[in-house]
């Protein structure tokens, strides 16, 4: 029983120890600061009054005093963090306690419903699934984040905080991922593709090359979660199939990560660090292909070759994976039946509306509500609708946007202080723990900040976007399509290891 519980113990005692010291702080720094403290959550950072001040540590410091909730979100977000990295070890602990992939009869079958009935510790099985799911995990920190907020600075406050959060880029990847996957714009590209593919073959390997060079550039056009989805898509049909080592499957999605974030950077509307200055500092899409396109094109470039020459043994001992396996990662192939033109076209006009209009989600929505009765009226021509995943990463973004508004006050004081190389590997570092999006619209509040020091620190945004899960806002879209090829999910320091070499190319 205890070890059955122990996964949902440790996670639940990690909430609470994080409450309790959070608590403790709070009352800690209502004694110690006095009447130093704000009455209300500081969100701009302009609001400290701290320019005067010499030192970064000096700087921090009084930050923490102005408002000592700094250091309770940064500790919520650390152990959000934490979580994160466990979660493959607590996916692998529900794998192991979970016997009804073993005895359990299939739905309709014979005592079906009754092994449910006496399934011991139903609940918590199903819990140590939920809590090793990386997209949940943010979304659930959630929770202590706005007791605390509601304890510090009153129920009003903390609903005003949640409400006031900007959802348009969860909700824009949700329903992006549900369009760009769906079976006529599968088929369309596919077929776009395949016959650059055919140049090599058809093969494995010109398949790999073909969409790993081809596909990150056309973020720039239908924004990086589409370009993710389609190529993640792809290479799982015509890749991963194939059942690649383990060290050339991460090699791949460390690749595929690392080149869809710097590959929407052609235009200035695409990838999410970009549109969150590009109208601030006036970069157009001509400066932007100018200044960030062209070396981005190189680096996909120089990285698709790096990895090729590294694995090019290996395309030699890919074999397809048996109907068994197929069915077990769960394979979705259609017969084949030819899709009406007019349908596709439907199709790819309701993506590029969504596209076109994705800062409103009043229109990306009601078009996409559109789409949902146009999939349902022309079924027999279409793949059943995953929505799960879609829910998940956008679920997982919401919450990260939730936890990275409360980190400013300590990212905005360290980027300006910082040379121009240093700037763009801090970035790239900090990167990895918040998300390139978050940490460029934190660069765009700071006054006084030169073109050098723009161009650094979003170059440091795109180059880290792929060394981890939570770097990028299209990459858990990757990794939910993609993780059923990997035995025991995608773990986080295998990734960040497979996606530093492209990344130091870029």
């Amino acid at each position: 029983m205890t070890k059955r519980w122990q996964p949902v113990l440790l996670i639940f005692g990690i909430i609470a120890g994080a409450l309790a010291i959070a608590w403790g702080l709070s009352s800690a720094t209502d004694y110690w600061l006095g009447s130093v403290k704000s009455d209300h959550l500081i969100l701009n950072t302009g609001e400290y009054l701290d320019g005067d001040f010499s030192t970064l540590t000096q700087q921090l410091f009084h930050r923490v005093k102005v408002q000592p909730f700094n250091v309770i979100a940064t500790l919520i977000f650390v152990c959000a963090i934490v979580h994160t990295l466990m979660a493959n070890k607590i996916h692998r602990i529900a794998s192991s306690m979970d016997m009804r992939e073993k005895d359990c009869p299939a739905p309709g079958e014979p005592g079906y419903g009754d092994f449910h009935l006496k399934q011991k510790n139903w609940f918590a099985l199903e819990m140590t699934y939920f809590l090793g799911e990386v997209e949940v995990i943010f979304g659930l920190w959630v929770l202590p984040l706005f007791i605390m907020l509601a304890t510090n600075y009153g129920m009003p406050t903390a609903v005003d905080y949640l409400n006031d959060r900007h959802y348009t880029e969860p909700l824009f990847v949700i329903v992006i991922m549900v369009l760009a996957s769906s079976y006529p714009i599968v088929r369309f590209a596919e077929g776009a593709l395949d016959k650059i593919a055919q140049i090599g073959g058809g093969s494995p390997k010109a398949w790999w090359i073909t969409l790993l060079t081809l596909g990150p550039p056309l973020g720039s056009l239908i924004t990086e979660p589409a370009a993710m989805t389609l190529t993640a898509l792809l290479l799982g049909k015509h890749f991963y199939v194939y059942k690649p080592s383990k060290r050339f499957a991460y090699g791949t999605i460390g690749l595929l990560f690392t080149n869809i974030s710097v590959g929407g950077v052609l235009t200035h509307f695409a990838a999410p660090p970009t549109i969150m200055v590009a109208q601030k500092w006036g970069w157009t899409t001509p400066y932007m292909l100018g200044h960030f396109g062209i070396k981005a094109l190189i680096g996909i470039i120089l990285s698709v070759a790096m990895y090729y020459f590294l694995f090019r043994k290996e395309f030699s001992k890919l074999s397809p994976m048996s109907n068994k396996e197929l069915q077990g990662n769960a394979e979705k192939r259609l017969s084949g039946l030819p899709i009406p033109l007019w349908i596709t076209v439907i199709h790819l006009l309701l993506l590029v509306w969504a596209v076109v209009h994705s800062h409103y989600p009043a229109l990306f929505l009601s078009s996409f509500l559109l789409f949902l009765g146009f999939h349902q009226a022309t079924v027999p021509f279409q793949s059943r609708l995953a929505l799960r995943g879609p829910l998940l990463v956008g679920f997982f973004l919401a919450g990260l946007i939730v936890h990275v508004s409360l980190q400013g006050w300590w990212i905005e004081p360290i980027l300006p202080r910082l040379g121009e190389f240093s700037l763009m590997s801090i970035a790239a570092t900090l990167t990895s723990f918040t998300d390139n999006a978050a940490l460029t619209a934190l660069a765009a509040l700071i006054p006084n900040f030169s073109e050098a020091l723009k161009y650094a620190v979003v170059c440091g945004a795109v180059i880290g976007g792929g060394l981890t899960v939570i770097a990028n806002a299209p990459n858990p879209a990757g990794q939910v399509l993609l993780q059923r090829y990997f035995d025991k999910g995608v773990s986080p320091v295998y990734l960040f290891c497979a996606a530093l070499p492209p990344a130091l190319v870029m």
